[in-house]
């Protein structure tokens, strides 16, 4: 789990025929927005003719981010891979007529990123699945064993595919609410996917049986458990690419919510749902190339940190070096009297600068008192010119590992 625990930031990419006519991915028909056969007759707009991987990753290495996860079949189990299982895939009945994930998997080892595939357990239009809608189900287990021993092949065939044709570093499962961990075989589904690849990651949609916790789209207040965790956030309110939904995170509100993640020890995977040619929304392209510029110029404060002190001691975000000597302080806003408080730090402060910028900073310690152990608090001076236009981020040099005042 070390290059997960380190990376910091991933980008989620929702690619499927429901951007063809900007519709609410797979839910659409599940909960009845339109006909499941309106639904699918979205494949024969889905070309994929500007389908760029290559720049598709080189975007994705430039936002700073150091894995990606694609969806390799959403709920509606529309495959955008050469699958042999199943009469739904993008070179059989679409206009692409092509591997959309093989070329892209490969731009991303070009990258030296790692690779993240998602799959939907669920297949809402597979003729052997036993949920077709919300209100419409085709069967139950009980009812009809074969039957799901039948889809159950056929899951266990595409993800054999997936495995076989990319080898993924993750997987990232999704839909696995409809079935047990013992319906879905989850341990063999581990097993299939682990041999040769003991090092591969699970996400925790496998009914529990993951690696790390996957929140999605609020913020946790609280960081989730003591291990390792990963919120899957959109930019606007949607997955896949809706052309009406402007509702657009700023980049500023956008490093908001990543340096949360960092805080709290966890990582950010930021969604981006391309168009049905496989371009990238212009929103969304700005977006990332601005996130890209913070994240190169404080990597130092980002890849590899450990998560932060209490807001007790510090009124704002931070983290630590993973030796627990450089505190992190990531300041929001420009403070009103040029002065950042940290308050509680027993440890001597051996030097203080300004995260991608090198500036040496002043500081003041006030209320410490001889015949006190209260370490007092300190004033940090921060000269207007080293403002980050997001978050200008500050190094606190200690002199040993943090030790904080109780």
């Amino acid at each position: 789990m070390e290059w997960f625990k380190d990376a910091k930031l991933g980008i989620f990419i929702h690619w499927g025929i429901y951007s063809v006519n900007g519709v609410l991915e797979s839910w659409s028909f599940y909960n009845g927005y339109l006909p499941h056969e309106e639904y699918i007759k979205q494949a024969e707009g889905f070309t994929a003719k500007k389908y760029d991987p290559s720049y598709w990753a080189a975007l994705i290495k430039e936002s700073g981010a150091k894995y990606s996860v694609i969806t390799t079949k959403h709920h509606d189990g529309f495959a955008l891979w050469k699958t042999n299982y199943g009469h739904f895939n993008a070179v059989q009945n679409s206009p692409a007529k092509k591997d959309l994930i093989a070329p892209f998997v490969n731009a991303l080892r070009e990258q030296d990123l790692k690779v993240g595939l998602y799959y939907s357990l669920a297949d809402w239009s597979y003729e052997d699945y036993t949920d077709f809608t919300r209100k419409n189900n085709r069967y139950s287990i009980s009812e009809d064993p074969g039957r799901w021993e039948q889809f159950e092949q056929y899951n266990l065939g595409q993800l054999r595919e997936l495995k076989k044709n990319f080898d993924p570093d993750l997987w990232w499962f999704d839909g696995d609410w409809e079935h047990t961990a013992g319906e879905w075989k989850v341990d063999e589904i581990r097993s299939l996917l682990s041999e040769g690849n003991s090092g591969v990651i699970f996400n925790s949609r496998l009914q529990g049986s993951g690696d790390y916790e996957t929140p999605e789209i609020g913020l946790p207040i609280h960081r989730p458990g003591d291990d390792y965790w990963e919120l899957a956030m959109t930019m606007n309110d949607s997955w896949g690419y809706q052309s009406n939904d402007k509702n657009y995170k700023t980049p500023q509100q956008v490093i908001d919510i990543f340096v949360d993640c960092i805080s709290k020890g966890g990582n950010l995977l930021l969604d981006i749902g391309p168009k049905a040619d496989g371009t990238i929304p212009e929103e969304q392209e700005t977006i990332l190339k601005e996130l890209g510029k913070w994240t190169s110029k404080h990597r130092e404060a980002i890849y590899g940190v450990e998560k932060g002190i209490p807001y007790d001691y510090f009124y704002g975000p931070t983290a630590l070096s993973k030796d627990s000597t450089t505190l992190f302080l990531y300041v929001r806003d420009i403070p009103k009297d040029g002065k950042i408080v940290l308050k509680g730090i027993e440890n001597k402060i051996n030097r203080i600068f300004v995260v991608g910028n090198g500036t040496i900073l002043n500081w003041e310690v006030f209320c410490k008192v001889f015949w006190s152990d209260y370490p007092g608090i300190t004033y940090i001076e921060i000269p207007e010119n080293a403002i980050d236009p997001y978050y200008t981020v500050i190094a606190v040099q200690l002199e040993g590992g943090i030790k904080l005042h109780e």
